[in-house]
């Protein structure tokens, strides 16, 4: 008998056309090779392929290069015309490095741009009618049409509207009139979109090469600007796309013999490999049981020479687009979340086979791969046929189903691997034992919140098709408590996917319901205490914290007076200036004192109290006075392990440390300076309206029955336990008396500051009366609902200081630089500051 390896090649037969399958199928019949061993292949059998032909499929990353496009166009259009210097920079230095191609301005550039469109058309047409692709040629003429017609269209917009720089910035040195976009790029690159991808074609490829070098050219010589160079190539770009996704790209993969021959290399001779006819339609996460829930994959059934069944699943490059997508997506979306990026089909298949090869070696039940096999646009999964998983009836399942399940993903979990997508699909059986599929999406060496997520995932897919407590009740007997109180803060809409969420089961309040039932495993804490943990890079923080930054930016740019501010800088004594800013600092120190009084010894880290409180800084810039400070404290308690009443407790007692002591400074230095501001400052019955206004909302309330009954049931309680924290933290003198003193230090430190703001500009004042009136002043300013009380506080602090003899240029002067040290200066230290306490998870 021969040692030679047995051959498993197949005689050479072509595919059928997609004529040839008008009836949707085609059987191949394929002899295999008769330099095979008798014993292993059958040298007299037909090998019986059923099959469909490729067809043609809908490509999202043509659609997602499109818009990128689409937005370059435009980004370019509106830095022509805003930042013409850049533009004009740039055209400048390309012309001056090619000063060796001036030779070519003897030439006519409209003989040249012809020349090189007949090669580009000429060679990819020749090249896409030998290969028959007879409706993709058709397109490609279209879209070069579509190109030409569409810039000539934009260039008479452009001179319609007619921005000069805009003009300037586009138009072409041989562009006369309205035409003053080069159609050169839109056409040729639309021809060559849609002829492409230029993987697929050398002739398309070397197209692209040839216009990206012409470009060049064109712009060294002066004959093309950059900008509407930029402009022609998106527009191009933008069509070709569109209709190259409408039209659809041919499949390139491994289909009937050619999955056949693939298989001999892994060891498989098949004499039989029949198409699922249910996989024949390419959607959006459409999945099989049998090949592990592979997203958008065409599936087999093979046998191979001894008889033996397989089942073969084949991923392509062009659907799995639509999942790599969707990857990205997720990654985005989740923040603090490790989610998979396969870019590529044999990326996805190659993980996915060593993940089914890890659980079986962790002793867990799992289908079984025999091996996989690649080629350029595919990617091939054999399962043996003989694990092929089973669907469970998730509508009837028991409790000892529920805990089989939980077991199984423990197992999995405790040695790193992560499903990252329990939905009902993945619930199946295989020999009538309860596993979890389809771990195509998961991984290995996976961290505690992917873990957490898995887990909170399959409680809450539990908890829709039966209810909150059997499904908590299951989990005890696998999960121990301490385990299921941590998933509380997981429990959150975003964690669960969309196909749990569409079971009749769900309603908007099983989340509550199954958070508040892990609250309830732990005896130490109240229920509902439990922060949620921040998965979603799109959520109510995200969107107000963005919000801020545009309040803030808004604010800088209409608010800030540069030419007033810097001259008031400029004229005033240095020292003082620096003695202003240095004392703006230490008002933050003593504010992280009052804070860091009230907190345990433990989570008291100053210089991180130090830059929470600069932090505030930058929210003043978008918030009114007081708001920002308390916010941020609010968070920063959190952050640090305080639970939400006793976080909200500390939070108010240092707001009302700092309020109070203000009251009693200006009491007290209103009776040594001898000053009577309060009745001229302070509106007449203001503080009547305000309690007025909200002792009538409060009655209100309350005579409104359900108003009443959700007040006492669910927000009384909440007060009584925040009351009695807050009495808990008040009856500990010495806390008290260093929360006293930090905020002292704040007002006087603040006060000086504006004394320290008067003495640049040769204003020799009394210190405590100076601390006296703008405490008042400051106050009141201060109440504005204004960001940081913008602009009402400069117009108190110059009233008050005018009204007791502070030459009114000198009170403006000095209010400007103290604006500058406590209010402008802050926001960008308080964003470094922020920054640094999101990095360390403290904010």
């Amino acid at each position: 008998m021969s040692d030679k390896t047995p051959s498993s090649s197949v005689s050479e037969r072509s595919f059928p056309t997609e004529s040839d399958c008008a009836s949707g199928k085609a059987r191949n019949p394929i002899q295999p090779s008769d330099a095979a061993p008798p014993e292993q292949s059958a040298p007299h059998d037909e090998v019986d392929i059923d099959d469909v032909a490729p067809r043609r499929a809908h490509n999202a990353n043509d659609l997602i290069h499109a818009v990128a496009a689409l937005i370059l166009a435009v980004v370019v259009i509106v830095v022509a015309t805003y930042l013409h210097g850049i533009t004009t920079g740039v055209e400048h230095d390309a012309r001056t490095a090619g000063q060796a191609f001036t030779w070519l301005m003897d030439l006519p550039v409209s003989v040249l741009q012809q020349f090189l469109s007949f090669v580009i058309i000429i060679s990819v047409l020749v090249h896409l009618l030998i290969n028959r692709e007879w409706f993709q040629a058709a397109v490609s003429v279209v879209a070069l049409f579509c190109g030409y017609a569409l810039i000539l269209g934009l260039s008479f917009l452009l001179a319609h509207i007619g921005v000069p720089t805009l003009m300037d910035a586009v138009r072409s040195s041989e562009g006369a009139g309205p035409a003053m976009l080069p159609d050169f790029y839109a056409g040729i690159g639309a021809f060559l979109s849609v002829a492409g991808p230029k993987r697929s074609r050398s002739s398309v490829k070397w197209g692209w090469n040839t216009l990206f070098v012409a470009a060049a050219i064109f712009v060294i010589v002066s004959w093309h600007s950059v900008a509407g160079t930029i402009v022609s190539f998106a527009v191009g770009r933008v069509i070709g796309l569109v209709l190259r996704f409408a039209m659809g790209t041919r499949t390139q993969g491994l289909w009937g013999s050619g999955i056949v021959q693939a298989a001999g290399n892994i060891g498989l001779n098949l004499t039989e490999l029949h198409r699922r006819e249910e996989a024949d339609e390419i959607g959006t996460r459409k999945t099989r049981l049998d090949d592990d829930l592979i997203e958008n994959s065409r599936i087999y059934d093979a046998k191979d020479v001894h008889g033996k069944r397989y089942i073969i699943s084949v991923l392509d490059s062009l659907p799995h687009a639509a999942g790599y997508l969707n990857q990205l997506w997720q990654g985005f979306r989740f923040t603090g979340v490790a989610i998979r990026r396969d870019r590529s089909a044999s990326d996805a298949v190659h993980h996915h086979f060593s993940m089914l090869l890890g659980l079986r070696s962790a002793g867990l039940t799992a289908p079984s791969p025999y091996g996989v096999m690649d080629s350029e646009e595919s990617s091939v999964l054999v399962l043996d046929v003989a694990d092929t998983p089973s669907p469970t009836d998730i509508g009837s399942l028991t409790k000892e189903a529920m805990v089989d399940y939980m077991a199984y993903l423990d197992r999995a979990n405790s040695r790193g691997y992560t499903h990252r997508r329990i939905i009902p699909d993945t619930l199946a059986q295989i020999h009538g034992e309860h596993v979890i599929v389809g771990w195509q999406n998961g991984d290995y060496a996976s961290g505690s919140t992917n873990i957490a997520m898995d887990k909170v995932q399959l409680l809450v897919l539990l908890a829709t098709l039966s209810n909150p407590t059997i499904a908590i009740e299951a989990a005890l007997q696998v999960w121990n408590r301490q385990t299921l109180v941590s998933l509380a803060p997981f429990v959150q809409k975003i964690a669960i996917p969309s196909a749990t969420r569409n079971l009749p089961g769900w309603n908007k309040q099983l989340l509550g319901e199954v958070r508040n039932g892990l609250n309830t495993l732990d005896p130490h804490d109240e229920p509902d205490s439990a922060e949620p943990v921040t998965l979603a890079r799109f959520n109510v923080k995200s969107f107000v914290s963005i919000t801020l930054l545009i309040i803030a930016v808004a604010v800088i740019f209409t608010q800030l007076r540069p030419n007033e501010v810097i001259d008031a800088v400029r004229h005033a004594n240095l020292g003082w200036a620096l003695a202003c800013l240095l004392l703006s600092m230490l008002a933050w120190a003593g504010s992280a004192i009052t804070l860091g009084s009230f907190m345990e010894r433990g989570k008291r880290h100053w210089f991180d109290l130090f830059c929470s409180q600069a932090a505030s800084g930058f929210t003043a810039v978008s918030m009114p006075a007081g708001v920002g400070p308390a916010f941020v404290n609010l968070q920063f308690l959190r952050k640090n392990g305080y639970k939400n009443t006793a976080a909200t407790a500390i939070m108010s007692v240092t707001w009302a440390v700092q309020g109070l002591t203000t009251i009693v400074l200006l009491l007290i230095m209103g009776l040594f300076t001898g000053r009577n501001m309060f009745s001229g400052m302070v509106p007449t019955n203001t503080l009547v309206v305000v309690i007025g206004a909200i002792v009538l909302l409060l009655c209100l309330c309350m005579a409104i029955t359900p108003i009443r009954r959700m007040i006492v049931d669910k927000y009384l309680p909440l007060l009584r336990s925040y009351a009695h924290q807050l009495v808990e933290v008040l009856t500990q003198p010495r806390k008290l008396a260093i929360g006293i003193c930090g905020a002292l230090i704040l007002n006087i430190a603040t006060g000086l500051g504006f004394w320290a703001a008067l003495m640049a500009f040769g204003n020799s004042s009394n210190a405590l009366e100076t601390i006296f009136v703008f405490l008042l002043a400051n106050t009141l300013g201060s109440a504005a609902p204004t960001p940081g009380g913008l602009g009402a506080v400069e117009a108190a602090l110059t009233f008050a200081f005018t009204s007791i003899g502070v030459p009114p240029a000198v009170a403006l002067s000095a209010t400007l630089l103290y604006r500058v040290g406590f209010y402008w200066l802050r926001i960008p230290i308080g964003a470094m500051a922020m920054k640094r306490l999101d990095h360390h998870n403290l904010l």
